[in-house]
């Protein structure tokens, strides 16, 4: 048996669905085939389960890519406000946290159940427990063999994700199917990921659990990147919003630095000398920072009388460490705990303005599978958005044209 649609989209996940609703409304008749039981199982998990749905603060520039320049046009044309009116259409309610983060006052569940709502029943048919076993390309349509049936239609969008949380059932799907079709895959690899460390570092593992506001730095060049928010030591080595962050532009054998007390001046510890001579490093550490991490960093620096028995120049040394603490970390947790990944399919094969393959018509590929990654907070959700609109106006300017 042979079903026949305008467009198959593999991937029920947020751009995936995203994809289906606008082109449903656009008259096209869509199958989502999602190889899960239900759909946007990672949309449920997101936000601690309250979704962070998209960010006040988008723009290109919170986006990696071996190509800056390629989101640019999608995130032009569906910007977050454009999803924020959605929501409220809706009447799903939602709070603003930190550096513009939105999240749903109730559940995750509201967003997926929005954008199954946002999909025509009469055009949009969503099918779960679809195992794609086999696509195939022939006479300008394409055949995808899953769960014993056969579903053809002569435009696919690949909106499967990459491989990061696989206890959710992500693989490296999208990038096997794009290699199939010929397309280029810049190397996949774990983003906003802890960081593990070994070595000399192994002695902050007994801090796991501890969490300070800091700033966060790593790279030279182009790919230097600097965050200021909070770390966490873990039994592992580091984690944290400030260190996610970091983990994304972070290479093997890359040193980071942390800056402990991100507001200390450089002189500071000289200034305290002249204010509270009878003070010591210790005392003042616990005054700023938890005690298990003033105790660490103090036991490290070994300054242990009171500043006035201390020389200018040690100050200035313990200083200048507590301002850029390197790390050397030996790994990361993988993508087993990465939120998403860096990599996927290479943006010089698709076109920015529809997400179709330039060298296979009919070819589409969106969010999380394409090397677009976007920072934490919301980022990677309002790439999903755009991307899953950018290819469905082409979509049914195609149909329609």
């Amino acid at each position: 048996m042979q079903n026949q649609y305008d467009v198959i989209i593999l991937g029920a996940g947020a751009a995936g669905l995203m994809c289906a609703a606008r082109a449903g409304q656009k008259g096209l008749r869509v199958a989502v085939l999602e190889k899960a039981e239900k759909p946007g199982k990672k949309i449920l998990i997101s936000g601690g389960g309250r979704c962070n749905f998209t960010n006040v603060n988008t723009g290109p520039g919170n986006f990696l890519s071996d190509n800056p320049h390629f989101a640019k046009s999608a995130l032009a044309r569906y910007t977050a406000q454009d999803f924020i009116d959605l929501v409220k259409r809706h009447e799903i309610t939602f709070h603003e946290k930190t550096l513009g983060q939105l999240f749903c006052d109730g559940s995750a569940k509201q967003i997926v159940q929005m954008l199954l709502d946002e999909c025509p029943d009469e055009n949009v048919d969503v099918i779960c427990d679809a195992e794609v076993t086999a696509v195939e390309h022939d006479n300008d349509r394409f055949a995808v063999m899953a769960s014993g049936q056969i579903f053809s239609a002569p435009k696919l969008v690949i909106a499967t994700g990459g491989p990061s949380i696989p206890k959710m059932g992500a693989t490296g799907f999208a990038y096997d199917l794009a290699r199939q079709f010929g397309l280029k895959v810049v190397e996949p690899r774990p983003a906003l990921v802890p960081l593990t460390l070994g070595g000399d570092d192994v002695l902050f593992r007994e801090l796991s659990g501890v969490s300070a506001p800091v700033t966060a730095r790593t790279g030279a060049g182009k790919t230097k990147a600097e965050f200021a928010e909070a770390a966490l030591f873990t039994h592992r080595g580091l984690s944290g919003p400030a260190i996610l962050q970091i983990s994304s532009y972070w290479r093997s054998g890359e040193e980071i630095g942390i800056k402990f007390l991100p507001e200390a001046e450089a002189e500071w510890l000289i200034g305290l000398k002249k204010d509270y001579p009878r003070a010591n490093l210790r005392t003042v550490l616990r005054h700023h920072l938890p005690d298990r991490l003033a105790n660490a960093l103090a036991d490290r620096i070994g300054i242990e009388t009171e500043f006035s028995n201390v020389p200018d120049k040690a100050l200035r040394s313990a200083g200048a460490q507590l301002a850029d603490w390197r790390f050397s970390p030996n790994g990361t947790e993988g993508f087993a705990k990465a939120e998403v990944t860096i990599g996927g399919i290479s943006t010089a094969e698709l076109s920015s303005q529809t997400m179709e393959a330039k060298k296979v018509p009919g070819l589409y590929a969106i969010g999380e599978a394409v090397d677009v990654t976007g920072w934490l907070g919301g980022y990677n959700f309002q790439w999903a958005w755009a991307s899953g609109v950018a290819a469905a106006e082409a979509l049914a300017q195609a149909k329609h044209s």
